[in-house]
């Protein structure tokens, strides 16, 4: 399946953010790029920072970061797919304090912009959620705006997502980014009122729905990439692209 026309390529771009941490942001981002390899594009996944460590032959990794890895097709160095690995699992500022290290803007920009030059699409998976620290004077939100990306929200379905989702939305919209669209994610399926409440957020988000991903007994890029709308994620990148060439 080719490119969607009129979405030029430096408008493949999407910093994906959730309402908490915990919601299935991976898996979202995860399904996005598997969607966007599948069509043909050169997909590469991002974790600017991320917390939480584990040592596997011989090396630290980090679940998110490897996962987004294997959903792309392009094999970009880790230090440009995560400037910030960080070993312990909590809110990056306080995990990069207990390593004497200073989590900076300069080294996330330069990498996005290296990867740009290697892909057709990226996919930048932020931390948590939207205005997560990353250190005394700046947080994920300050990133999202030196991007200028896009933002896609991925919502947690469970009890509170309703002000969780509504807030976050003003927090983007208020930084003057443009909420590109939202994905529901399945997180609590015992959830009451499911429907009413997916309802609820499409009357009031503002943004279209890319997809509702559903409780997976084995979640995996490709299985969630089957709940997501290509067409409509196609559309974002040619929304972003008018609504920058208005703004140019």
């Amino acid at each position: 399946m080719s490119a969607a026309p009129g979405a030029p390529m430096t408008h493949r771009r999407w910093f994906v953010t959730g309402t908490d941490t915990g919601v299935g942001k991976t898996l979202a981002s995860s399904a996005m790029l598997s969607l966007l390899a599948a069509s043909g594009l050169r997909a590469v996944g991002m974790k600017p920072v991320a917390a939480g460590l584990e040592r596997i032959d011989g090396a630290w990794r980090n679940e998110d970061v490897e996962q987004l890895h294997a959903a792309g097709n392009v094999d970009a160095p880790l230090a440009l797919r995560c400037p910030y690995l960080l070993r312990a699992p909590m809110s990056p500022h306080l995990a990069a304090r207990e390593e004497g290290a200073r989590i900076e803007l300069p080294p996330l920009l330069s990498a996005f912009a290296a990867l740009s030059q290697q892909a057709d699409a990226v996919v930048v998976e932020g931390v948590g959620g939207f205005c997560v620290p990353f250190g005394d004077d700046i947080d994920s939100s300050d990133l999202a705006v030196a991007l200028g990306l896009p933002v896609i929200l991925v919502v947690g379905l469970r009890l509170g997502c309703l002000n969780h989702a509504l807030l976050t939305a003003e927090a983007i919209r208020t930084r003057g980014l443009m909420l590109a669209g939202w994905i529901a994610s399945t997180i609590e399926p015992e959830m009451l009122a499911p429907e009413a409440n997916l309802q609820t957020l499409r009357d009031r988000l503002g943004a279209p729905l890319l997809g509702v991903v559903p409780h997976l007994a084995e979640p995996s890029a490709a299985h969630a990439a089957r709940h997501l709308d290509l067409r409509a994620l196609r559309a974002t990148a040619a929304h972003a692209a008018r609504r920058s060439a208005a703004l140019a």
